[in-house]
């Protein structure tokens, strides 16, 4: 075939988008995940999903005989840096079951002004039920970082959900040594009643600084809420989780369980290694299963 030695463009695909400086420079910056969960049958499954890079939408999968869905939020790029502006926009269906979590820590980088941002907004429907277990988050020296998360729940629905943060990449000697750390989390039920917490993490600042929390290396917090537990198994439960505390008392973890002005039970831990924050978690959520749901302990696939 011989050469012309021109090109013509077809007529379904413009030569230039009409893209923006502005637009190219999200890419891979601004993501969303947009995720919907509905009970069919016997099984929790998919409704409407959408994903924006650096977002990616696996499947869900079914560690066990009750139908919940176990979903695995996965962001190829591996962390955060600054200038990053990620999104979750969560809905658990009237009897839904969903299980999320990650595949690994959460990667904080080093910034030198712009925060990385992610904010995450949950609402579960009447009688839903949502497991929110992802992996802890590593914030990098230097790094700004700022997380909100946002739960409104429907009538008889429960929630699930931990939250943790290393103080940095302690093998490399960054213990405390990222800029700062915003993290706000707060659980609303039907009747308007509220939980709510928010800690600002400056290290070296003269009025903010960190406190007392810098003897430790982890630290987390594990919510159980919902108006459609009794009040005999709330006190069931707390005794199963003070119970796993005290177990693992004077091996590198400090605990402790209260009760919120809204149905439920708070857990605060600190730990000297994710593996001991790790174990202790687990231990709480075994428990927090079996009494609330009469389930085996979940044996999550990170792959």
């Amino acid at each position: 075939m011989r050469s012309t030695g021109s090109v013509r463009a077809s007529p379904l695909i413009p030569v230039s988008m009409g893209r923006s400086d502005a637009q190219t420079a999200a890419v891979g910056r601004v993501g969303t995940l947009s995720l919907e969960y509905v009970r069919q049958g016997s099984r929790t499954v998919f409704g409407r999903t959408r994903c924006q890079t650096p977002w990616h939408l696996l499947p869900p999968v079914y560690l066990d005989e009750s139908g919940s869905a176990y979903t695995l939020l996965v962001n190829p790029s591996g962390g955060l840096v600054g200038g990053d502006h990620l999104s979750i926009d969560l809905s658990i269906g009237p009897g839904a079951h969903a299980l999320i979590s990650t595949p690994s820590a959460t990667r904080l980088y080093r910034s030198l002004s712009q925060e990385a941002v992610q904010e995450v907004a949950i609402t579960v429907a009447e009688e839903g039920i949502l497991e929110w277990m992802p992996e802890h988050a590593i914030p990098f020296a230097g790094s700004r970082f700022r997380q909100s998360i946002d739960v409104s729940l429907g009538a008889g629905a429960t929630l699930v959900l931990w939250d943790a943060v290393a103080s940095g990449r302690i093998a490399h000697g960054e213990r405390w040594q990222f800029a700062s750390l915003d993290n706000h989390v707060q659980i609303a039920l039907p009747s308007q009643a509220a939980v709510e917490e928010h800690y600002a993490l400056v290290p070296g600042a003269r009025t903010l600084g960190i406190g007392t929390v810098e003897a430790w290396d982890y630290i987390g917090s594990l919510f159980i809420v919902g108006d459609a537990v009794s009040a005999t198994r709330w006190t069931s439960l707390e005794a199963a989780l003070w119970e796993a505390l005290e177990t693992q008392g004077g091996h590198g973890v400090l605990g402790g369980v209260s009760q919120p002005s809204v149905p439920g039970l708070v857990v605060k831990l600190v730990a000297r290694t994710a593996p001991i924050m790790t174990h202790v978690l687990m231990e709480l959520w075994t428990a927090v299963r079996q009494v609330l749901w009469q389930l085996p302990p979940a044996i999550l696939r990170k792959y």
